[in-house]
Order: C-alpha cells, then sequence, then structure tokens
C-alpha cells in the first residue's frame, strides 16, 4: 500500500513538492517562533540560574529579577545571623544611561555585587578580572552591548549616569530580556549612580545555604525577620521573572496566534492537496475496493500519503530553523529547541496533516468499487 500511496503522490510531483514545502514553511513558522519564546525566556532569568543562590530575598511583590524595589541594605545584616546560611550579600540591579561618544544615549542594566568572585559572576568572562571591580570606578560589558555601544574593548571610558567610568572586561552571553546591555559594577559604584534610589539601600539580598541546610527552615527565619519582604527558591524567583513577561507582554497570545497560523496553513495545503489527489485516483481507490480491500485500507493509504507529507516537510522545517540559528544568533538572539519541543512539533505536524486527510476519507467512504468497470 505504501507503494500505491508514494505512486498517487508522485503523478504530480509539482503539486507534491508544494505541499512539501507548504508543510515545511507552517512547521518552520512554529519551530522558530516557539525558539525564539523559550529563548527569550532563558534571558528573562539566565542572571538568576548563572548567580547560583539558594534563596532570593525580595521587596514585597517585586516583579521579576529586572524591576526589584528597594529595600535598606541593612537586612543582610539578620540574614547572616540565621543557622544555615553560609554566605549573604546584597545585590543591585538597576538601569543607567550610558552617554555614547557619538552624543547618542542608551540605558543599560548594570549588577552591582561586593564580591563577584564569590558568586562565581558573571560567567563567560572573555577579558579582565570581576575581583578587580571593587578597585575604582571600573565597569565590565557584555560583548552585546556592542550593537548598542558600538566596539569598545578593555581601557575605554563610558559615562554611566554623568559619571566616567573605565571599562576593564568584557563577558559574553549575558543578555536581558528588555534588549538592554549588561553590566557589571562594584557595589557601592553601583549605590552611587542612583544616590536618590540607592544610597543605603539594595533590590535584592541572595543566599547561599551551608551544606545540608533545611531551605524551608531557613526560608521561615528569613520572613520571620523580614515581615516586609519576599523570599524565592532560585527555581521561584525564575519561574516568577518568566511568567511576569509572558502575562505583561502578551508573548503567551503572540505564540499561540503564530502556532494557530502556523496549524492552519499546514492543513490547507495538506487537505487540498490530498482531496485532489484522492479525487483524481478514484478509480484507483475503486480498484482497491473492488479486490477486497474495505474503508480501512483505503483509509491507510490515504493517511500513509499525510505521513510523507507530514515527514519530508518536518525536515524541511527543522532544516530552515537550524540553518537560521547562527543568523539570530549574530543579532544576539537565541532559538533553543529542544529534543522534546522538536519532537512534539513533528507529532503535532503529523496529526494535523492526518486531520487534513479526513477531508478526502468521506470522499471514498461511500465510493462504489463498480467505479472500476465503468466508461
Amino acid at each position: 500500500m505504501i507503494d500505491l500511496a508514494l505512486r498517487m503522490l508522485l503523478d504530480e510531483k509539482a503539486r507534491f513538492a508544494a505541499t512539501v514545502l507548504g508543510v515545511g514553511f507552517a512547521a518552520a513558522l512554529v519551530l522558530i517562533q516557539v525558539g525564539i519564546f523559550f529563548g527569550l525566556l532563558e534571558n528573562a532569568s539566565i542572571t538568576i540560574e548563572h548567580l547560583g543562590a539558594d534563596l532570593w530575598i525580595t521587596s514585597r511583590n517585586a516583579p521579576n529579577v529586572d524591576f526589584g524595589n528597594p529595600f535598606p541594605e541593612g537586612y543582610v545584616r539578620r540574614v547572616r545571623s540565621i543557622p544555615g546560611v553560609e554566605r549573604a550579600d546584597n545585590l543591585i540591579v538597576w538601569y543607567a544611561i550610558v552617554a555614547l561618544p557619538n552624543g547618542a544615549k542608551e540605558s543599560v542594566v548594570y549588577y552591582g555585587l561586593e564580591d563577584f568572585p564569590a558568586w562565581r559572576f558573571p560567567w563567560n568572562v572573555e577579558s579582565g578580572n570581576p575581583a578587580d571591580l571593587r578597585r575604582g570606578r571600573y565597569a565590565m560589558l557584555d560583548a552585546s552591548a556592542e550593537r548598542r555601544f558600538g566596539a569598545f574593548r578593555p581601557g575605554d571610558y563610558r559615562e554611566f549616569q554623568g559619571r566616567r567610568l573605565k571599562i576593564i572586561g568584557k563577558t559574553r552571553g549575558a543578555l536581558s530580556f528588555t534588549t538592554s546591555p549588561m553590566a557589571f559594577l562594584d557595589y557601592r559604584l553601583a549605590q552611587s549612580l542612583s544616590p536618590a534610589d540607592l544610597a543605603g539601600r539594595t533590590t535584592f539580598v541572595i543566599v547561599r545555604l551551608a551544606p545540608g541546610a533545611d531551605v524551608e527552615a531557613v526560608r521561615s527565619e528569613i520572613r520571620s525577620r523580614l515581615p516586609y519582604n519576599d523570599v524565592y527558591t532560585r527555581d521561584e524567583w525564575a519561574s516568577r521573572s518568566r511568567g511576569y513577561w509572558i502575562e505583561s507582554t502578551g508573548l503567551g497570545l503572540t505564540l499561540a496566534l503564530t502556532v494557530g497560523l502556523g496549524a492552519l496553513v499546514g492543513v490547507v495545503i495538506v487537505g487540498q492537496t490530498l482531496y485532489a489527489s484522492t479525487t483524481e485516483h478514484l478509480t484507483d481507490f475503486g480498484t482497491v475496493k473492488a479486490l477486497g480491500g474495505g474503508n480501512l485500507t483505503v483509509y491507510g493509504i490515504i493517511a500513509e500519503q499525510a505521513t510523507f507529507a507530514a515527514a519530508l516537510g518536518y525536515a524541511l522545517a527543522l532544516a530552515l530553523s537550524f540553518a537560521l540559528r547562527p543568523v539570530l544568533a549574530s543579532l544576539d538572539m537565541k532559538m533553543n529547541i529542544s529534543m522534546t519541543m522538536a519532537a512534539l512539533v513533528y507529532v503535532g505536524t503529523l496529526a494535523l496533516c492526518l486531520a487534513a486527510a479526513s477531508l478526502s476519507f468521506r470522499k471514498v467512504a461511500s465510493l462504489d468499487p463498480a467505479i472500476v468497470f465503468r466508461g
């Protein structure tokens, strides 16, 4: 039956090729959109995952890591005295305006810590030593800043909030969801850039637990000592940060619309092609029935055709998606296509192609085998 299914499809090679292309572009649309979606979500929590803090202490109802609200920095001393806490430090995440050599101005999101090496942060350091940040008015910038700031190298200067800072190093891969480049500064310098908001204040306290410490017991004690703050585990805080962008930006709705559009395109193309092929080969299907084949046998032939279209179209979609990856990377955009996601998209593509094939089932369900003997 597979040979018969292929023969029917290949009778019109151009139409079959158009079907594969249509399915491929529809599936690629879904793969690329979903891949970019997950890449953006990774940026929304990438610093949370790389800092490696077991607990994050935030202001009450802080929406995500990019938009923390200041609270007294002295709270960190209450946390350090709690049994089970190995280390606790203040962390500032804030925005600054950077004046560029060409006179333009851009925003930057900066991270301020007292001891970057203690948290093995930042990661993927290409040049410079984060330990040197505490020695003066220094900053490290991620390489992605070159798209907004222009080319820079260690030794260059940029004005942050009107203050001239020396760039002493470069990182790679520290991308924010907001597209603002990421910078790393000493904690006290970070405070001094926005004294009205940050003098004597921090935006987060990050906590590393001692080996064997009970997470919930420590969290409960922190809550009792800091009743006006929220306390999240790393996974909870990462999930909250990602969820904020899904809900506030309409990303979820955009993704659903894109997936729905891709599915609609695939169904229309495959349904139209298979229906036309079925109509042109009614005599062949009548022969199958005349030889004793039932409706299930005929349905199987049409399902085989839909499966071929799905498999070949999906293979094309994968090729297109992975070919686009380096292009997106050059634009500092991520496209994450996991094995699980790829498998789900294939299953969805196959299911939609089979659903489209059902349009042809009705055509052959009532087919009279006597059609073979009619002139």
